[in-house]
């Protein structure tokens, strides 16, 4: 017996489709994780921050962000550093290396995109985009 999904079902399963379809494409496309990708364009925003401001910043949980700190310094891309004053308090920055390589990571990731949006006119990436947001919105109200 076949399973009806409303309409409203049927987005949520297509959009959960996407997410798990995107990931691990824009890994093998880019050569960096999602997670990590956001990080190191996180710091390249910035010249230094708190380990703890860089998570909240994207919303991950603080042992993933220091597994995926602690990555990427063994990479040669991040620094990480203690504050003599308090000890608890880490900084985090982008090395040259890192630095580096982020911008090649933003080119793979355009090409991606650019992929994933093939034949979508103006208009169709407006709407999409105000939908999404709609979406999101409503979500963080919940």
């Amino acid at each position: 017996m076949k399973c009806l999904f409303s309409d409203q079902e049927e987005i949520l399963h297509l959009l959960k489709g996407l997410s798990n379809q995107i990931n691990p494409k824009f890994e093998r496309c880019t050569g960096i994780s999602s997670s990590r990708y956001e990080l190191l364009y996180q710091l390249y925003q910035v010249d230094e921050v708190n380990q703890s401001t860089l998570q909240k910043a994207v919303n991950i949980d603080s042992a993933a962000i220091t597994r995926h700190l602690k990555q990427l310094e063994a990479d040669g891309m991040v620094s990480r550093s203690k504050i003599a004053s308090d000890n608890r308090v880490t900084l985090v920055r982008l090395t040259e290396e890192g630095r580096n390589r982020i911008i090649g990571y933003k080119e793979e990731k355009i090409r991606f995109v650019n992929t994933m949006l093939n034949d979508f006119s103006k208009e169709e990436l407006d709407m999409v985009t105000t939908l999404l947001n709609r979406m999101q919105n409503n979500i963080s109200e919940l």
